[in-house]
């Protein structure tokens, strides 16, 4: 499917272990559900999606969400990243002057 191969590992989970512990193992079926799990260089859970099996994923999306979660992590939370945020596009700085007024600051047309 990818020229050379794919550039990550990839596992199996034919035991059901790792499903059980994120809670995505489906007893009744012997198989584990669609997931996704962001998991930081710190071992936290920052973001998980879990579909049944009719409808898929969207690659471009897990990596979008990956580069926002780097580049908070980057800027130590000085920066975040709002909904639809892509690379490139504008970021916010939290604080108590942004309450109430993210949309204004992320869409100031």
């Amino acid at each position: 499917m990818v020229e050379g191969g794919i550039p990550f590992p990839m596992v199996s989970d034919s035991g059901g272990h790792v499903g059980r512990a994120y809670g995505v193992y489906d007893e009744d079926g012997g198989v584990d559900l669609r997931g996704r799990f962001i998991i930081d260089p710190d071992g936290v859970v920052q973001a998980m999606e879990v579909l049944t099996p009719p409808v898929g994923r969207k690659v471009e999306e897990a990596i979008r969400q990956m580069q926002a979660f780097q580049h908070v992590r980057k800027t130590k939370g000085a920066e975040v990243c709002p909904s639809g945020w892509e690379p490139g596009k504008p970021i916010l700085k939290p604080g108590p002057d942004l309450v109430g007024k993210v949309w204004k600051v992320w869409n100031p047309e």
